[in-house]
């Protein structure tokens, strides 16, 4: 058996259904089944039956899945953004290191006369969405809307 963590069941499915669409772009038809299957046997396990079995129905270890939709306000000001990168941060459970992707620029400076734009930012939030880095006046970097 693995010793690394495991993935919650979502993210595995959603992993077999990804593996499923590269394949099929690629020419090679498979069913979901079978990916399941594959992906069972990437993370050393015998088949699907025995994966499912091992993690069960216990939660997701983390919300932000790659490729998510996220939304909240960066610095004091809303957006709107795709999750590219997710880490659990082994050093500090219950925290995970993000990079997210804005649909449109957010401008983090608040000076009338000048602007500056983020298109991508890195940043590290608790399983409550909020990062431990705060402003000036004590507001989460970044906080994500449910």
């Amino acid at each position: 058996m693995p010793h690394t963590p495991l993935p919650a069941l979502e993210t595995l499915k959603e992993q077999a259904k990804r593996l499923r669409t590269r394949l099929s772009q690629e020419g090679e038809s498979i069913t979901h089944s079978r990916a399941l299957e594959l992906i069972a046997a990437l993370y050393g396990f015998r088949d699907w039956n025995t994966l499912h079995a091992r993690i069960g129905n216990r939660p997701p270890l983390n919300p932000w899945m790659l490729g998510a939709r996220v939304s909240g306000s960066y610095l004091g000001q809303p957006f709107s953004a795709e999750v590219l990168s997710v880490e659990a941060l082994q050093n500090r459970p219950g925290h995970f290191r993000l990079t997210l992707k804005f649909d449109a620029p957010v401008d983090v400076v608040t000076f009338e006369s000048f602007s500056a734009f983020r298109h991508r930012i890195n940043c590290i939030i608790d399983e409550n969405g909020r990062s431990p880095a705060k402003t000036s006046d004590g507001r989460p970097h970044v906080e994500l809307s449910w």
